[in-house]
């Protein structure tokens, strides 16, 4: 990889085919996302993240709380980037926010609504959800599924 990096850095441009999308997201200038041999998508990490939905904040509220997801969403305001894709499960609500939304943000929209949290984090996707929303699988499944319908190397 560091040899990779180096041959990057002065210029050469490398094509890499992995199934492994961290290696793609630390070293792909831009990617194309191939499922069953049709490429379905095309972009920089930060393009293809943003294309599933970008940012999302997970909360976890106390244990006897009866907030729902909506009412958090509603809180949220202006950093909400999808309402009716929050989410709750258990104590914890996932909800979608607008790119450059910090934890600041959230804690101080959420305390002026006066909702008490436990825990709050924001988190960007990986490449693997991109992939697992683009196509419903996730990518090493398609390597599981290919070696058992395999024999002597041939399909």
């Amino acid at each position: 990889w560091e040899l990779i990096d180096e041959l990057v850095a002065d210029g050469m441009t490398t094509l890499l085919t992995t199934q492994y999308l961290d290696e793609a997201d630390r070293l792909a200038h831009e990617i194309v996302v191939i499922d069953r041999g049709h490429a379905i998508a095309r972009g920089t990490a930060d393009e293809l993240k943003d294309e599933v939905g970008g940012a999302r904040a997970e909360i976890t509220v106390a244990a006897d709380s009866s907030l729902d997801e909506a009412t958090v969403a509603t809180a949220l305001g202006q950093h909400v980037s999808r309402a009716s894709a929050a989410s709750r499960t258990g104590t914890s609500i996932t909800v979608p926010v607008r790119p450059g939304t910090t934890v600041p943000h959230l804690v101080h929209a959420l305390d002026a609504a006066g909702v008490e949290i436990v825990d709050i984090s924001v988190e960007r996707p990986t490449l693997d959800d991109v992939f697992m929303t683009l196509t419903g699988h996730a990518a090493e499944e398609e390597q599981t599924e290919d070696a058992t319908t395999t024999k002597g190397g041939r399909r």
